[in-house]
């Protein structure tokens, strides 16, 4: 594994730990800041397309203040560096407190595509992308 492919990995390992632990501070750190060339971007599953470093970090702070629980299992990561930028996809298993509260759970899938840039500060989140996976409740029937 490259130098870069290690510290993309772990920047979105970054990502992924701010939303379990709703840490806005952190969840800035990671996103890179709009520039001249274009806004960051994120679209979260079920959402419109948002754009702008403001309007992406106030969805995922409005989120983070809406989720007692959440917990992500990555599957399926791959990172592509082209030059100054980086692909990351992956697969991510979440699970989350159910309707009932923390008493009871629910699980999903969504598969992400996360796009990085380099920055003087590092690598830093430019693109997030999440889209649900459907998902039968009788897995037996996908085996018929």
């Amino acid at each position: 594994m490259s130098v870069d492919t290690t510290a993309i990995e772990t920047v979105n390992q970054a990502f992924y730990t701010a939303i379990e632990n709703a840490d806005l501070d952190k969840m800035t750190e990671v996103w890179a800041e709009d520039s001249a060339e274009g806004q960051v971007t994120c679209v979260h599953p079920g959402w419109t397309l948002l754009a702008g470093r403001s309007e992406v970090l106030r969805s995922w702070a409005l989120i983070m203040a809406n989720t007692t629980y959440i917990q992500f299992v990555l599957t399926d990561v791959k990172t592509s560096v082209l030059g100054d930028m980086a692909v990351l996809t992956c697969v991510e298993n979440i699970l989350t407190a159910g309707d009932e509260g923390e008493s009871s759970f629910a699980a999903g899938k969504v598969v992400a595509s996360n796009v990085y840039i380099r920055t003087p500060e590092g690598w830093r989140l430019w693109m997030h992308h999440g889209s649900p996976v459907l998902q039968n409740d009788d897995e037996e029937d996908e085996d018929e």
